[in-house]
């Protein structure tokens, strides 16, 4: 029988920042990815990497496919996008999203994805009590960077980012969400390096075994 610390921990990794490998968050998701290799004890990682500036917009049957009060027998190509973006998550141990802060909020790739999995009468189930998510629940490590500051007593700018990934993932079924971020990006080189260092030892501590 096949040990569970054999079978390779299968982390998707969102990556929504049109830098691509010269952006932050990506930089700081790579520290994430370090700190749950520690975390795991030695079990291998599987990573697959989905750049969401790819994905393109839900459609007009996808819309259509959303506001019928039924299933519709015929999928479009944005529902059979979704299906395979679902199938993705769904597959998934960790999910890690890597995301700069554009305007207060998610940048519009993210949303892209999010519009593709929050799908009705597939990862959530509406009652009346409210929508009800249908997917397990898995560790959810976010990696923000944000030009100004979000935290702490000096942060003057609004965050949506946050509560919204809360709320749009919660949705279906994902509440074990965990944020990093390196605040100040347009501050500085020094204010830059100051805020990689205090994200660095966030990640460590959270991730090393006490």
């Amino acid at each position: 029988m096949t040990s569970p610390d054999t079978i390779p921990l299968r982390v998707l990794r969102l990556i929504g920042s049109p830098r691509g490998a010269e952006s932050e968050s990506l930089r700081l998701s790579q520290q994430i990815l370090e700190g749950l290799a520690v975390q795991s004890g030695g079990r291998a990682i599987e990573l697959i990497d989905l750049d969401l500036n790819t994905l393109p917009h839900v459609d007009g049957d996808y819309a259509l496919a959303l506001a019928s009060p039924v299933d519709l027998p015929q999928l479009g190509s944005a529902q059979r996008r979704s299906d395979e973006l679902i199938r993705q998550l769904d597959e998934a141990d960790v999910l890690l999203i890597a995301t700069p802060m554009h305007n207060y909020t998610v940048p519009s790739a993210l949303k892209v994805w999010i519009d593709h999995i929050v799908r009705v009468r597939v990862t959530f189930t509406p009652t009346p009590q409210g929508k009800v998510g249908v997917l397990r629940d898995r560790p959810v490590h976010v990696a923000i960077s944000s030009g100004g500051l979000i935290s702490g007593e000096q942060a003057r700018q609004p965050d949506f980012l946050r509560p919204y990934l809360k709320a749009a993932l919660g949705t279906v079924g994902l509440h074990a969400l965990e944020f990093f971020s390196v605040e100040g990006t347009a501050r500085g080189d020094v204010a830059l390096e100051q805020a990689r260092e205090m994200a660095k030892e966030a990640i460590r501590s959270f991730f090393t075994p006490q």
